[in-house]
């Protein structure tokens, strides 16, 4: 804690070894892609061997970390979210990385514990994210299903249900790298990745317009490969190339 009662200093207790590389193609919410799994160590000043002992008794835990790819610096009270297609809201209203302070939460599950190293699965985050602290997730409390999700729970029922295929040679280069990173759940994690649809908003309704310049191809990249994708229509998306970092 700083020196005044206005001013806070916040030390990472690790940083987050992920799947994602790039902001480009990391899901917009925790839980929506559950195939992955981040690995954090806690830093030994903090003394894993006994700060995480009776947390693999918890099958969730609430993540707080930071923006720290986050090069806005000027606040605005109201944004324009990209899902409400052009339509401003309050910022507190949403969890938009453009928060007076740059702090992020997210619930992830506990897939094991060894030594002091957590393994956390469906996490939202780019590879490298500081973590600030993690807490137990408790159902008997925090599970509400009787609340409400405002405009994210409307916009999450316009969401199209979306099909993603894979060109012959993407598949093939696709099974070898299952079977290089021996994850099986590999395709099943890009599928769910393109489900969210992950293209800037411009790009979108253009996927028939002949030579217009939003129609365009894309890459995320996950792991140590580079997913080419394209949008031959609203509702379909096509896998077309897998490259890798070492190609390049």
């Amino acid at each position: 804690m700083g020196d005044t009662l206005n001013t806070f200093t916040f030390k990472p207790i690790g940083f987050i070894k992920g799947a994602y590389p790039d902001k480009f193609g990391v899901p917009r919410q925790s839980g929506l892609v559950k195939q992955t799994v981040s690995e954090l160590s806690i830093l030994p000043e903090w003394q894993p061997e006994f700060a995480l002992q009776g947390l693999e008794e918890y099958s969730h835990v609430w993540v707080t970390w930071v923006f720290h790819l986050n090069t806005n610096t000027k606040y605005h009270p109201k944004i324009h979210p990209p899902r409400l297609k052009g339509e401003t809201i309050g910022v507190f209203a949403t969890r938009s990385p453009h928060r007076p302070n740059p702090l992020g939460l997210s619930l992830a599950t506990v897939e094991k514990i060894e030594g002091g190293k957590i393994y956390l699965g469906g996490l939202d985050l780019v590879d490298g994210t500081p973590i600030l602290d993690i807490k137990p997730y408790l159902p008997q409390f925090e599970s509400l299903p009787s609340a409400r999700g405002g405009w994210a729970t409307k916009d999450e029922n316009q969401v199209a249900a979306i099909e993603v295929s894979f060109t012959d040679e993407a598949r093939t280069i696709l099974n070898h790298w299952m079977e290089r990173l021996d994850n099986s759940k590999l395709e099943e994690t890009i599928v769910d990745i393109l489900k969210q649809d992950p293209r800037p908003v411009v790009y979108r309704g253009f996927e028939e317009s002949g030579n217009s310049p939003y129609r365009s191809d894309h890459a995320f990249r996950l792991y140590d490969g580079d997913i080419h994708f394209r949008f031959t229509a609203p509702t379909k998306a096509e896998v077309f190339a897998i490259k890798f970092v070492s190609e390049k």
